[in-house]
């Protein structure tokens, strides 16, 4: 008794803290298999010793609990939470406890369990009135600001057959490109990267900035029907039907009959899956009569009618060779794990990421551990697990770094974030990337200034800053590794090109923390030099329509520092522009329009294309919406030629966006 005490209490504490971890701030640390297990064993405690079970423990909860930023609205219907099971086994063991209690043979409703949020839509007489967040199940943060930017949520519902009052259920996501672009976008603008797709729905959905959230390409798709009055369906499939025809996206549905049709799904799945453009992480089965599912009832914690099937995670065994810190152009290091190379998921893989000190903390890890890497949504994989049986003895602690591993200057880690920064702002290594991104293509599109010779100019100390650039000769370009006379007169030839650049190209090199290639131009269209966006104040930078708080402040502090005003001054007498033209003619032909390009394009980058929409006026996104002027199609385009079809955007072909722009 005193051990199963002593057990619980501690499982209970560990599972409270990773439901906040994973709910509240994005950030697990185990996979869900694992925190499934610890769940399931704290099950089975409380049912062999009833007397130590406790209404307050997080078996008879939902994991989550509404945030202090929004308004808190309680659910009409409690949001419950879903069981997991993760075997054939399992399934079937399911389907008896449903006969068993129906008496009667069932027919279930499946449908992929997306990897994203849960979230509550409330229509009152086809018009969205509230969007809450599941929360605890009972209380969730109102979001109804945030959610209508979402181009895939109607404002309004199509037809006159809907109830007076239907109550939506859903989950948002973000599609797989989407996330790998958002996260490009992110770095570009100094943000750290998100971990997996479902954190970053999850962060987008709790920003305070609505403008904010409607930049980032979040989708939804409708899956259960909450309170509803008056309710004229019957089963599950009319809701989803109703739901469709409403104009809510609806995702791919079966009806089983029985349950070895339940099983040929799950195990069909698991190839289809790879095919699909989003996360999902199993499948769904709902026993599809809704007076069966009354009759079922629930838990405290989840309804007996549902259960889903999670896919098991795609993971390899590999053995853990070193671990680099990498300094990035803001100054974060971030640990990166070289593994012995192994395959998985179709691909060899021969590094990792480890996202942070807490991360290698949390896991334990040593140098030579054996350990398992799990691709689930990232590009990169990530270390999951280390197995610790495997150790011998000779495996070394990983010690991170005290100073930056490039320049040895001071590190710091601010209050609230899980990142370490390099505080030495001549850091070679954080200069290397600042550079690069001076040179990259949407901002001064300096031709031929690439990685190997950026290198060469900063160790040789040749360059210290951006505008030491436009002083470099061609005698001391060409004595570089790789670079003759011929070379080094045409990169000349490219800086010199570069500084016509406009003012928003320049605002954009100048790589200001959360500042993108949209917002860079806006800045530039509104204060028209670099003089004027220099000297104004964060409520003028704010008040620019696009501009959030953020963005703002971030802009402000660039221009408060000294060291900053150095440089501008310095590329000044260079010769680099600081003016923004007037948008006439040609350059103001795609004023007001807004376009999103899509699939594999043959005359140009997709940077170079969403450049010359910017030149001429215009502003791209990476999402589809109502407001969307046109999308841009090329070949083997995917979900966003589908969505733009759907709402009823216009589709150019690349020959068409070139005659645009001509």
């Amino acid at each position: 008794m005193k051990n199963a005490k002593s057990r619980i209490r501690d499982l209970r504490r560990d599972i409270e803290r990773h439901n906040r971890l994973y709910y509240e701030k994005h950030q697990p640390e185990i996979s869900d298999p694992v925190f499934d297990g610890m769940l399931k064993e704290l099950e089975g405690l409380e049912r062999e010793h009833p007397e130590l079970a406790s209404p307050s423990s997080p078996t008879q909860k939902v994991g989550g609990v509404p945030s202090r930023e929004f308004a808190t609205v309680a659910h009409e219907l409690s949001m419950l939470s879903i069981d997991n099971s993760y075997s054939e086994e399992e399934i079937r063991a399911f389907d008896e406890r449903v006969r068993k209690s129906l008496r009667d043979a069932p027919e279930y409703m499946m449908e992929p369990k997306v990897d994203g949020v849960s979230l509550s839509i409330l229509y009152e007489k086809g018009a969205l009135v509230r969007a809450v967040t599941r929360g605890d199940g009972r209380f969730g943060d109102d979001i109804t600001a945030n959610v209508k930017t979402l181009a895939s949520v109607p404002h309004r519902l199509k037809g006159r057959s809907f109830p007076k009052k239907i109550e939506v259920r859903g989950e948002v996501y973000l599609g797989l490109q989407d996330f790998r672009d958002l996260n490009d976008r992110r770095e570009e603008e100094g943000e750290e990267r998100f971990v997996n797709p479902r954190n970053a729905a999850s962060g987008s959905l709790k920003l305070l900035d609505p403008s904010e959230v409607a930049r980032r390409p979040l989708r939804f798709f409708a899956h259960s029907l909450g309170v509803c009055e008056p309710n004229p369906f019957k089963t599950h499939a009319e809701v989803l039907a109703e739901f469709s025809a409403s104009g809510l996206p609806v995702n791919e549905r079966r009806l089983c009959r029985n349950i070895e049709e339940v099983l040929r799904e799950c195990h069909g799945w698991e190839k289809k899956r790879e095919k699909l453009d989003y996360d999902i992480d199993g499948l769904v089965f709902k026993v599809n009569r809704l007076d069966q599912q009354a009759r079922l009832g629930s838990t405290n914690k989840s309804p007996r009618w549902l259960i889903a099937y999670k896919f098991p995670a795609q993971r390899a065994k590999t053995k853990l060779e070193k671990i680099d810190v990498q300094v990035g152009r803001t100054g974060v290091l971030t640990p990166v794990a070289h593994l012995e190379p192994v395959f998985l998921a179709g691909t060899t893989v021969s590094r990792a990421t480890l996202h942070n000190e807490d991360e290698i903390k949390r896991l334990d890890l040593r140098i030579g551990d054996t350990v398992l890497i799990e691709k689930s949504g990232e590009i990169i994989p990530q270390v999951v697990e280390v197995l610790k049986e495997k150790r011998s003895g000779k495996e070394k602690r990983f010690l991170f770094p005290d100073a930056c591993p490039v320049c040895g200057g001071k590190v710091s880690r601010e209050e609230g974030e899980v990142a370490r920064r390099c505080l030495n702002a001549s850091c070679a290594a954080q200069l290397k990337a600042k550079l690069l991104h001076f040179s990259s293509r949407r901002a001064m599109d300096v031709e031929g200034l690439g990685e190997a010779i950026v290198e060469q100019l900063v160790d040789k100390k040749k360059v210290r800053d951006f505008a030491d650039l436009y002083h470099l000769k061609t005698d001391e370009l060409s004595s570089l590794d790789r670079l003759g006379d011929r070379s080094a007169s045409n990169l000349i030839a490219q800086l010199e090109l570069s500084k016509k650049k406009t003012l928003s190209r320049l605002v954009y090199a100048l790589g200001i923390r959360h500042v993108g290639v949209n917002a860079a131009q806006l800045l530039a269209d509104r204060f028209g030099t670099m003089e004027r966006l220099s000297a104004a104040s964060p409520e003028e930078i704010e008040a620019v329509g696009g501009i959030g708080s953020v963005i703002s402040g971030s802009v402000a502090d660039f221009f408060k520092n000294k060291p900053n005003l150095r440089v501008l001054e310095k590329l000044k007498k260079s010769g680099v522009r600081m003016t923004e033209p007037e948008k006439t003619g040609r350059m103001s032909v795609l004023a007001g329009q807004t376009f999103v390009f899509t699939g594999t394009l043959s005359g140009f980058s997709r940077e170079e294309a969403e450049r010359l929409v910017i030149d001429r006026g215009g502003k791209t996104s990476s999402s589809v919406s109502r407001k969307t002027t046109a999308v841009v199609a090329g070949e083997e385009a995917g979900s966003k030629l589908a969505e733009a079809k759907k709402l009823g955007v216009r589709v150019m072909t690349e020959q068409e966006f070139k005659e645009l722009i001509r």
